[in-house]
């Protein structure tokens, strides 16, 4: 059984930059499908994510890449939570608390002020926690991802 203390945070490196495909493959074709824009993404970490100054981040137990996030820069104070998936194995182990905890450690170091994500409501377990780490859902715009029926939003300033 894999521990949350077990659980180590590590960033994105070009040696592990198949796993957020790997991931989120696995997730997406569980739940949804892979859209266009994630297949552009989920090919090309380095490109459309770190080079455009975002970041990844790798949850690893026993020396084992069990799950992942990135945060997605939309503007110089703004991020989206997204590419967030925890494999099948370690699903229901408190993998995505430890990977959120770390996200908004990161994002009041960083001095990101907002954080936004999309989901789907038939999310309930990832719903849950998002508003548990208070997310709160705000108007979603079309056409963002064929999947997503809810956006939410955390303004880090009002983390305490």
């Amino acid at each position: 059984m894999i521990l949350e203390k077990n659980v180590e945070i590590i960033p994105f490196t070009a040696e592990l930059k198949e796993h957020i495909k790997i991931l989120n493959s696995e997730w997406l074709n569980k739940y949804f499908k892979i859209e266009p824009k994630d297949e552009i993404v989920l090919s090309n970490p380095q490109t459309e994510i770190i080079d455009k100054g975002g970041f990844i981040f790798y949850a690893k137990n026993d020396g084992q890449i069990i799950g992942t996030y990135s945060l997605l820069k939309i503007d110089d104070f703004t991020f989206e939570l997204s590419k967030m998936a925890v494999t099948k194995a370690a699903q229901g182990m408190g993998i995505a608390k430890t990977m959120l905890a770390h996200c908004l450690a990161f994002a009041k170091d960083k001095k990101i002020k907002n954080l936004i994500l999309y989901s789907n409501r038939s999310l309930n377990t990832a719903l849950h926690l998002y508003k548990k780490f208070g997310f709160i859902e705000v108007a979603l715009e079309c056409g963002v991802y064929e999947r997503a029926d809810v956006k939410m939003e955390l303004v880090i300033s009002a983390i305490n």
